[in-house]
């Protein structure tokens, strides 16, 4: 028996929409020698920094450079988490140095990291046993507005309300 996994709607603002192109800009990883490639295409400044990355509804990471919108790296598409990567070389191979669930257009729960390391595994890739850098969002219950969660202090910084302890950002996705 299967195990339904999370998948995580656009919940960001409309007007980045606009970056939506058929198929998204992300780039599927299936196995290690499809990352070679698509870091071979990169530059080297691209290299220095970490890039956005969507682990897509088929399990397949799709990395893109880091000034493309999650919902561009997707196609608009729902994911199964979303955040930000950085590989490094480790004996010979790219591997996973860095990566979070920081993404303000998907706000994925920390719980996406199994599709992260699934999507990893699949690809043959190294890397943490979770997410280098968790990020906590939730919605205000009271002004609706999306934040992040620092320091365990649940309380919204537009309104001073109190934010929901669960996931809470799409209940529908």
């Amino acid at each position: 028996m299967s195990v339904r996994k999370r998948s995580y709607r656009y919940v960001g603002p409309d007007e980045l929409r606009a970056a939506i192109r058929p198929g998204g800009v992300g780039s599927p990883i299936g196995r290690a020698a499809d990352l070679d490639s698509w870091i071979a295409e990169q530059s080297a400044v691209e290299l220095d920094e970490p890039f956005t990355f969507v682990a897509d509804t088929d399990g397949l990471l799709r990395p893109a450079p880091r000034r493309s919108e999650h919902v561009a790296c997707a196609g608009g598409a729902p994911v199964l988490s979303a955040g930000e990567i950085s590989f490094v070389r480790e004996a010979g191979r790219w591997a996973v140095g860095d990566v979070t669930n920081h993404s303000t257009g998907y706000c994925p729960d920390v719980a996406s990291w199994r599709a992260v390391a699934h999507a990893l595994d699949r690809a043959g890739l190294g890397h943490p046993s979770g997410f280098t850098h968790e990020v906590v969002f939730r919605r205000c219950p009271g002004c609706r507005e999306r934040g992040i969660v620092r320091e365990d202090d649940f309380v919204c910084v537009f309104c001073g309300g109190d934010l929901p302890q669960v996931w809470n950002l799409d209940p529908a996705g």
